[in-house]
């Protein structure tokens, strides 16, 4: 049993991680503000974000995992597969967040609890309840309407949903913890990452160093990736199940928030669409808390996405 101050801690932990998720496009568009575009952004963040994972499996004392996941030919195959992905989704986030479409983030990531129920279903033969069924059902109309909103499918939401999806279910087919399974995705990411730096470095076209605010907004790719990702795999862990489900729409609420403040179109049709996905995650969450009241209270364990190996906890987003 989680202790009722552990508890509480857990809560705020929580909270944590997913308002720093919310808020996380403000920090990639004041990097842009100061000149760097998604691959700048995207360098600087594969390089930062090394070292704080190094820190994080230090601090847990997992480097022999670490060592045992580079030398199985087998799991660094899939990691490779898994930080390919990763690393799609978070310059998609970045591009978007950074080029007016940060509603089409916000979409993204409220249709990422109801993919991975689905994926459950179909890749682990996890059975899908009534509840289920119905927020799948919820979403895909939501999808349909915000196509003939916008004129075209809401790729950036579907390549953003998906591929985080794919992720997950990699990680959660792979043997590895999440510390370590994270420190080997960012090293992987850090050499192309320093590469680009050094490219631009060199072309005199880098932002880095070229001024105290633009050196420190570049350093803080880092912390912002790793920072959520440990705050939620500490709260996971400790947190009932649905809690957690409740909590995983608090940073597209907030995503979609700073979209709509920021002028982005939201018209009537697009806006109707929107109520159809929080619908289905409104389903999803009571699904998740009525099952949960069904079953013996115990703490909760979870992995994730980038620190939990379960995909429907979802952490290396953004």
């Amino acid at each position: 049993m989680t202790r009722p101050s552990e508890a509480r801690l857990a809560l705020i932990a929580g909270i944590g991680c997913y308002a720093i998720w919310g808020f996380i496009p403000l920090v990639f568009q004041s990097m842009g503000a100061i000149g760097a575009d998604a691959w700048e952004i995207m360098a600087h963040r594969m390089v930062w974000s090394l070292l704080l994972a190094a820190a994080l499996v230090a601090a847990l004392r997992q480097w022999d995992q670490v060592v045992a996941a580079l030398t199985n030919r087998r799991t660094l195959a899939w990691l490779g597969v898994s930080t390919l992905l990763i690393a799609v989704n978070w310059t998609t986030y970045v591009m978007a967040v950074n080029g007016g479409r940060t509603l089409d983030a916000s979409l993204g990531y409220y249709l990422n609890p109801l993919l991975n129920m689905a994926a459950g279903a179909w890749l682990f033969r996890e059975r899908l309840s009534r509840t289920g069924l119905v927020a799948i059902g919820l979403a895909a109309v939501g999808v349909a309407l915000q196509a003939a909103a916008l004129g075209h499918l809401p790729w950036v939401s579907l390549l953003l949903g998906f591929s985080f999806c794919a992720y997950g279910i990699i990680r959660k087919k792979i043997s590895v913890d999440a510390g370590p399974g994270l420190f080997v995705e960012c090293l992987i990411l850090a050499l192309p990452g320093l590469a680009w730096v050094l490219w631009l470095t060199a072309r005199g076209a880098g932002h880095f160093g070229e001024s105290a605010p633009a050196t420190l907004w570049l350093l803080a790719a880092g912390p912002a990736t790793v920072i959520p990702m440990a705050l939620f795999a500490w709260a996971a862990r400790r947190m009932p199940y649905s809690s957690m489900g409740f909590l995983q729409f608090l940073a597209p609420s907030i995503v979609f928030v700073i979209g709509a403040l920021q002028g982005e179109p939201l018209g009537a049709l697009r806006l109707v669409s929107f109520g159809f996905i929080w619908a289905g995650a409104v389903v999803f969450a009571v699904g998740a808390l009525t099952r949960k009241r069904g079953e013996a209270p115990e703490a909760a364990v979870a992995p994730e996405p980038g620190l939990t190996d379960d995909p429907a906890e979802d952490p290396a987003r953004s």
